[in-house]
């Protein structure tokens, strides 16, 4: 019996539980909540083929180590710094757009928010709103395309240095103008910030979700593209359909009518307006929608 009592003594009380207190609690969760999102990320991201090549060198590195293939082993070991330099470079991307979502989150950004400079009332009149929506739809009727980013709280004056500068009043008959066929400056997007069309010709960087629709041209993923690295509302007009869409956040939100555009720019300044439900466009992906 003494020996059976010294054996569990000796063996089975390593694998009593620790002493775990609130702290400890709190480091568990904040630890597995940073590792589930850092998954899913990866899986997101051109960073989930990374992972898999790395599996297969750490599979060769353990054949080695058990062999004892020094060869191996001293590569593995030279080419190991060198190998972290060139993950960092070749996916300096993803790290930089991991991070600009980060900065985006809704818990941070307020701790954050130094900008005093923003007008605390409205940001847009009631006019801009409405030639916004006209000159919109104007367009969709004659399958003009265009592309009209409306700043929010992040700037978007990295976008704005590609194009040429307007700087002046929003109304319906410039944003046609603009977009017009074989105008100088037709190509490329608008950016509009509060009342004012701030530039145009602008070059946003295309999205590369891999989940969009194939059908989707290069104007519908540069909506998409920059709304995925700022709090912009996009407005495309499709060339080939004369369909309107709307890129927030990263998703699409296909064929919306005047009304649905207009609330969607007063909810910009946080005006409570009756938005109309959404609902998933069925045989799209999960990054486009269809507004009712």
């Amino acid at each position: 019996m003494q020996t059976i009592i010294s054996f569990f003594k000796e063996y089975i009380s390593w694998y009593s539980l620790p002493d775990i207190g609130l702290t400890d609690i709190i480091e568990i969760l904040i630890l597995a909540f940073v590792i589930y999102n850092v998954i899913v990320w990866v899986k997101q991201t051109r960073a989930w083929i990374l992972v898999k090549g790395l599996i297969v060198l750490l599979i060769l590195w353990l054949f080695a180590s058990v062999l004892d293939l020094s060869v191996i082993l001293w590569l593995f070991y030279k080419s190991l710094n060198v190998g972290i330099i060139a993950v960092i470079i070749v996916f300096q991307p993803e790290f930089r757009k991991a991070l600009e979502q980060l900065g985006q989150n809704h818990l941070v950004t307020p701790l954050f928010n130094f900008n005093d400079s923003k007008d605390k009332g409205d940001r847009f009149s009631e006019k801009t709103v409405a030639d916004i929506v006209k000159a919109t739809f104007e367009l969709a009727k004659a399958k003009t395309g265009a592309l009209i980013v409306i700043e929010k709280e992040l700037s978007l004056m990295e976008f704005e240095n590609t194009g040429i500068a307007i700087d002046s009043l929003v109304s319906s008959q410039l944003l046609i103008n603009i977009f017009e066929h074989n105008t100088p400056l037709h190509d490329g997007a608008v950016i509009i910030k509060g009342n004012r069309v701030a530039a145009a010709t602008c070059y946003l960087p295309l999205s590369d979700n891999m989940h969009l629709s194939k059908e989707l041209g290069t104007r519908h993923r540069a909506g998409i593209g920059v709304s995925e690295i700022t709090d912009c509302l996009t407005i495309i007009v499709s060339e080939e359909t004369g369909k309107v869409s709307l890129a927030m956040g990263g998703t699409l939100i296909r064929n919306v009518d005047g009304d649905y555009l207009k609330n969607k720019i007063l909810t910009l300044q946080n005006k409570v307006v009756d938005t109309k439900k959404i609902k998933l466009w069925k045989g799209r992906s999960k990054n486009e929608r269809e507004a009712d």
